[in-house]
């Protein structure tokens, strides 16, 4: 075959194939669940049937068919192979970093928390000092009662009864509920 004519079969062939495009990419789509992999997938078909040698892709007497039954194959082979990447690395990381959640608060959820913060040690500053001292050692230190009542130097039931009433003033004071005081 001459260059012309060659020239001639390879402007025809991308002809067919822009033509077939969109209709062999649904396909591949439809097998693959994703656009993006399925356009992919009809581009290696494309380059393997035009990286033929001229002879043997004027061969073939159905182009269409022979291009289907590529993306297929070719569409099938992706699955199988994220398949088996998935069982060896235990899954696509990809959907596994969409599905977890996000541990930080929401920036809402993180402002309102401070404005009740700031609220509870506002109300905590206006407490008997004792009383004051007791939360903020049980509170934000992480003190037990016992430590507390020898810092204090007064009885377990003491502190415990400061504690549970300074939160009871903090929660009303702020608004909060008392569960989330205690």
């Amino acid at each position: 075959m001459d260059k012309k004519a060659a020239v001639q079969q390879d402007n025809l062939a991308m002809r067919f194939f822009m033509t077939h495009r969109a209709s062999l990419t649904d396909y591949a789509a439809k097998v693959l669940g994703d656009r993006g992999q399925a356009e992919d997938v009809v581009q290696e078909a494309w380059l393997t049937l035009a990286a033929r040698s001229g002879s043997a892709a004027a061969e073939v007497r159905a182009p269409l068919g022979y291009l289907r039954t590529m993306v297929r194959n070719l569409s099938i082979d992706l699955l199988r192979r994220k398949a088996r990447e998935g069982r060896i690395s235990g899954g696509d990381m990809d959907d596994a970093s969409q599905i977890v959640a996000d541990d930080r608060p929401s920036p809402e959820t993180a402002l309102g928390a401070r404005r009740d913060l700031d609220c509870v040690l506002g109300v905590l500053r206006t407490l008997p000092e004792r009383q004051q001292v007791a939360i903020e050692m049980y509170r934000f230190g992480g003190y037990k009662l016992r430590e507390i009542a020898d810092h204090l130097q007064v009885s377990v039931p003491l502190v415990h009864l400061l504690i549970s009433e300074g939160l009871a003033v903090c929660a009303d004071r702020c608004g909060l509920d008392r569960g989330k005081a205690k």
